[in-house]
């Protein structure tokens, strides 16, 4: 490595320099390589020439255009003045975020997409790789790939694509993350198969979630891209949609994010999936897992399809049975087996080397007794610190259920997770004798019965998908076993489930565009009852996923390149940024542009007021026919009596496909002081289509 670059190392980060669309031309490896001049010539105005060969990291140049390079913040300052920039930013790290699913959505598994058009559509995944070995894979039974297909595989070392898994790259370059598209923690393969993977009957988490598992489109091509090692980073991920785009999928799930929304100029993903979306690829994204609290969502742009995470009609329970004879139902997956043998059970406070009380019942690092602790359950008020328990040698563990206490997790030991009111019990117990047991039993499925019917949501509570059998079958990393298939939550588990949906919809209808596609997921949704959700749609946006529906929506709200414009102007993007964005010397923002986003034509419609302030906004809409060609379509208000809502025109004639009309919203009262929910419902008498309306 050169010295002056070893000197330099600690004031140089990478950062990723974005110019927006490739400028016109036929992209062929000639002209991309003239692109990764022009980036090299760039740097050479800013970057020392003994230090040139180390400073380019990446040159996207298949679908978009930049570069990340290894800078100093002056020379980054200097490329930021250059006017082919658009926007420049740190290199981030962001964070990756089956059996019953498909059947609770009313996608049995002999509903068939379109045969002729099924197998043609190709997923790209771009996560932490893919175990290509597995049998959610397999190519048995299919054909050839699809003539439309122009990517690789390149997943590196002793790794073979097949018809089902079509392409494979890789971008991570550490030891520890592997010279190969080979996932090697897990969670690629489970997004992968969750959203296409083979129907794979009798599977199941070490006998827990037994059944078929299988993807939304089981007929359907992946292509994988792992952007993900120890951590996702943004050069990485901008060179998998680079790659993914020009390679030619049809649809793109990504379940990865940030702690944080941040500006769509500086953020990676809406970066790629915009270019995405420019041709003709709809882009799903995990919501993030924050999503208790409103404003939580950490994928903004609305180009993107966002997707949050809901439960299925089962759960997953691990029984605590206590020496008094009380059993107590918990929440783990649990796969150890005690077979009701009782161990002794301590509290974490009682069995501590020193430590506070306070630290001590958490059984925070350092405070367990190996002595006291070992072969024993122990009762712990935190559940972080399981590998403490474990590391002290614990039979098993019992912790108070965290802020996702509905979820079940894999832990490395038996375990139980429970609410406060059951966890005092079991503490009142181990008050009362000198002698206190209990077992953990191995876990069960269960049918939930009031399983919520909620941009969507998906399923994403303890979802069963394949797995890499070297990834750590547990969140804590210590445990030693080893599954083909496992069961993980959050949204990057729902994120699968709806690029599956919508993978399934452009089967069906392969020309409609990705906002058509978004449209109909969206206002064919199941929706959430207000009354029990007061957050309905900051925490599950137009409702619960209906694939099957959403083949048949009747009208679509659809955005183009016009529509996409506005929106920038409007919320203060530079007209010469958007002309990069967009490749169009034409584009211009007018100077009145206007305060609000009331008219970009998005399914759904959000206001916020000031509370106890009076009122009044208008929203216009446009919706084309996708069904039936002579159709009446008439308006239906559901709201709450505090405030109005009226629609003009109330009534929607059509005489051909296609055809599109356009009507105005209009909602307004004297005041509110909290969180409201209505919708408006546009039907046929056989259609509904429904957009949720929300004010805030």
């Amino acid at each position: 490595m050169n010295s002056k670059y070893s000197m330099l190392k600690m004031w140089i980060q990478v950062y990723i320099v974005y110019m927006g669309s490739l400028p016109r031309g036929d992209y062929s490896n000639h002209e991309s390589n003239k692109l990764q001049d022009q980036h090299i010539k760039m740097l050479q105005e800013v970057v020392d020439s003994s230090l040139l060969s180390q400073a380019l990291v990446r040159s996207y140049k298949r679908s978009f255009n930049g570069f990340a390079a290894s800078l100093t913040n002056q020379e980054q300052q200097r490329l930021a003045s250059f006017s082919e920039v658009v926007s420049i930013f740190p290199s981030r790290v962001l964070w990756p975020q089956t059996t019953r699913s498909w059947e609770y959505m009313g996608l049995k598994e002999n509903v068939n997409p379109n045969p002729n058009t099924g197998s043609d559509i190709v997923i790209g995944v771009l996560d932490s790789g893919i175990w290509p070995e597995s049998e959610s894979f397999s190519d048995k039974g299919f054909g050839p790939i699809p003539a439309k297909w122009k990517g690789v595989c390149n997943g590196g070392k002793n790794f073979t694509c097949n018809k089902k898994l079509v392409g494979a790259r890789f971008y991570t370059t550490s030891v520890a993350d592997g010279d190969s598209a080979r996932d090697l923690n897990g969670h690629g393969s489970h997004t992968a198969s969750t959203a296409a993977g083979n129907y794979v009957k009798n599977t199941s988490f070490y006998g827990i979630a037994q059944g078929t598992a299988r993807g939304g489109i089981p007929s359907a091509r992946i292509a994988a891209y792992k952007v993900c090692g120890e951590g996702c980073r943004d050069a990485d991920i901008l060179a998998g949609f680079d790659d993914a785009i020009a390679d030619g999928v049809d649809i793109i799930t990504i379940s990865i994010g940030a702690q944080i929304a941040i500006n769509m100029r500086y953020d990676s993903i809406a970066i790629g999936s915009l270019h995405a979306m420019q041709k003709g690829i709809l882009t799903l994204h995990s919501a993030g897992n924050g999503g208790f609290f409103p404003g939580s969502v950490i994928s903004v742009a609305p180009w993107l399809f966002t997707i949050g995470a809901s439960s299925i009609d089962r759960g997953i329970v691990s029984k605590v049975s206590l020496g008094n004879g009380k059993t107590i139902v918990g929440k783990a997956v649990n796969a150890f087996k005690m077979n009701g043998t009782e161990f002794p059970l301590v509290y974490g406070k009682e069995v501590t080397s020193g430590c506070g009380e306070t630290q001590a019942r958490s059984c925070s690092p350092g405070c367990l007794d190996t002595k006291l602790v070992s072969g024993k359950i122990v009762l712990c008020d935190s559940s972080n610190n399981v590998k403490v328990a474990l590391s002290a040698g614990a039979a098993g563990t019992i912790v108070k259920s965290g802020i996702a206490y509905d979820v079940s997790f894999v832990f490395p030991l038996p375990a139980s997770a429970l609410l406060i009111d059951d966890l005092k019990l079991v503490k009142d117990y181990i008050n009362s004798t000198n002698a206190a047991k209990a077992f953990i039993s191995t876990s069960e499925s269960i049918k939930n019965t009031n399983a919520p019917l909620p941009d969507i949501t998906a399923p994403g509570v303890e979802i069963l998908a394949a797995y890499s059998p070297v990834g750590s079958v547990s969140s804590y990393g210590s445990d030693k076993g080893s599954a083909n298939y496992s069961i993980l939550s959050g949204t990057s588990m729902s994120c699968p489930h709806a690029a599956g949906a919508a993978a399934y919809v452009k089967s069906v209808h392969p020309d409609w565009s990705p906002s058509a596609i978004k449209s109909a997921i969206m206002t064919t949704a199941w929706p959430m009852d207000p009354t029990k959700h007061k957050d309905a749609e900051f925490s599950y946006g137009a409702g619960h996923l209906n694939p099957i529906n959403a083949t048949n929506p009747g009208l679509v709200y659809e955005t183009n390149e016009q529509d996409y414009v506005k929106l920038l102007c409007n919320i203060g993007y530079p007209a010469e940024s958007i002309r990069k964005l967009f490749n169009n010397d034409s584009i211009n923002c007018p100077k009145q542009v206007g305060a609000t986003i009331n008219d970009f034509n998005y399914p759904s419609i959000s206001l916020q007021v000031k509370q106890g302030v009076p009122f009044s906004a208008s929203f216009t809409r446009t919706v084309t026919n996708v069904g039936p060609a002579n159709s009446t379509y008439t308006a239906r208000i559901n709201k709450p009596a505090n405030f109005d809502i009226t629609v003009e025109p109330g009534t929607l004639s059509f005489k051909q496909l296609n055809e599109k009309k356009s009507f105005v919203v209009t909602v307004k009262g004297d005041r509110i002081t909290s969180m409201i929910s209505a919708s408006l419902v546009w039907s046929d008498g056989i259609h509904s289509v429904r957009s949720p309306i929300v004010l805030y």
